[in-house]
């Protein structure tokens, strides 16, 4: 799969680029773009990494909800805890790498919205 990158503001990631989509450069993200601030930009970053790790957390956390026994702590009372803290910062981290794409699609969804926002006030 052949990706490319449109001519606009720069972000902190790249995983939130103007990119093609489907194997077509996505105009309609790159013209929001334009109309949205840099900071409101940010902000939806910020917010579609954080929605991808409570997602991600979501998803760690139903893996390990079987886990019994061997481990750093065995099978004490601490382990849940200690589980628990464990795949939040799994999830965080991942996201933060670039996640599984979830983020991308979000941050996208949220500039096109906030981009009708200040098309119509």
């Amino acid at each position: 799969m052949q990706t490319s990158t449109i001519n606009s503001a720069p972000i902190a990631s790249s995983a939130f680029s103007v990119q093609s989509r489907n194997g077509r450069p996505d105009f309609e993200l790159a013209a929001a773009l334009q109309k949205v601030s840099p900071q409101q930009q940010a902000k939806a970053q910020k917010t579609a990494t954080d929605f991808e790790g409570m997602f991600l957390n979501a998803m760690f956390s139903q893996m390990t909800s079987g886990l019994k026994g061997e481990g750093p702590f065995g099978d004490t009372v601490g382990t849940g805890v200690w589980r628990s803290m464990l795949t939040e910062q799994y999830s965080k981290n991942f996201a933060n790498a670039g996640g599984v794409g979830v983020a991308s699609e979000v941050y996208r969804t949220l500039i096109l919205q906030q981009a009708k926002t200040v098309r119509t006030a």
